[in-house]
C-alpha cells in the first residue's frame, strides 16, 4: 500500500478498521447531505474503488474516493473523483488537495484516460479540471450544475471521447446527480 506524506498528513489507502471514522466524517464535512449510503456501498465494492484517507494527530481527518468507470462504446478506463471530504476543524490546510493529487497518482488512475468529477469549478480547476461537454454524466444535470461537471485528461486518446460515463451501481442513483 502506497503512502504520502505531506505537511504532516499521512495519506493512505483506507482500510476496514478506518470505516467508523470515515462514517463520523461525511456527516461532519456535509451536514446538508447524506453521502454515507454511497460512501458505505462504494467501500463495499471489492474492485474498481480506490478510497484514501488522510490522517493528522492520530486522527482520520479527510477522505476521498476514486470509482473505475468508463464511457459507453470505449474501452479507455475512466475514474469518477467523489465523494472528497474533510472535516470541518481541518478544512483549509490543504488535506483535500493533498487527497486529490495523491489520489490522481494512484496506479489505477495512471491506468485512466480522464478522472471526471462533479464539484466546485474554482476548486477543482486548480487541478486542471475543465467543464466537459464531451463525456456526459450518467443522470441529466440541473442547468446550474452544468459548469460543475469537469474532467481532467490523464493521457491522450484518438479519438477524444466522447459519450455517457458507465458507472457501477453505486453511483446508479438519480438523486445522487441533482439537487
Amino acid at each position: 500500500m502506497q503512502s504520502y506524506l505531506t505537511k504532516g498528513i499521512e495519506i493512505r489507502e483506507s482500510l476496514p478498521a478506518d470505516l467508523a471514522a470515515i462514517e463520523a466524517l461525511y456527516p461532519d464535512a456535509f451536514p446538508d447531505e447524506d453521502l454515507l449510503p454511497v460512501v458505505r456501498e462504494l467501500l463495499d465494492e471489492k474492485a474498481g474503488v480506490v478510497s484514501l484517507v488522510a490522517h493528522a494527530e492520530d486522527a482520520l481527518v479527510g477522505n476521498v474516493i476514486f470509482t473505475a468507470c468508463a464511457v459507453a462504446g470505449r474501452p479507455e478506463e475512466v475514474t469518477l473523483l467523489a465523494p472528497l471530504g474533510v472535516a470541518t476543524a481541518w478544512q483549509g490546510r490543504g488535506i483535500g488537495s493533498a487527497l486529490v493529487r495523491a489520489g490522481l497518482q494512484h496506479p489505477m488512475n495512471a491506468r485512466a484516460a480522464r478522472v471526471c468529477v462533479l464539484g466546485d469549478p474554482a476548486y477543482y480547476g486548480r487541478f486542471g479540471f475543465t467543464p466537459d461537454d464531451r463525456v456526459s454524466p450518467p443522470y441529466p444535470l440541473p442547468a446550474e450544475w452544468r459548469s460543475a461537471w469537469q474532467s481532467l485528461g490523464l493521457r491522450e486518446v484518438d479519438p477524444p471521447l466522447s459519450g455517457t460515463l458507465k458507472v457501477p451501481a453505486p453511483w446508479r442513483k438519480p438523486a445522487l446527480w441533482g439537487p
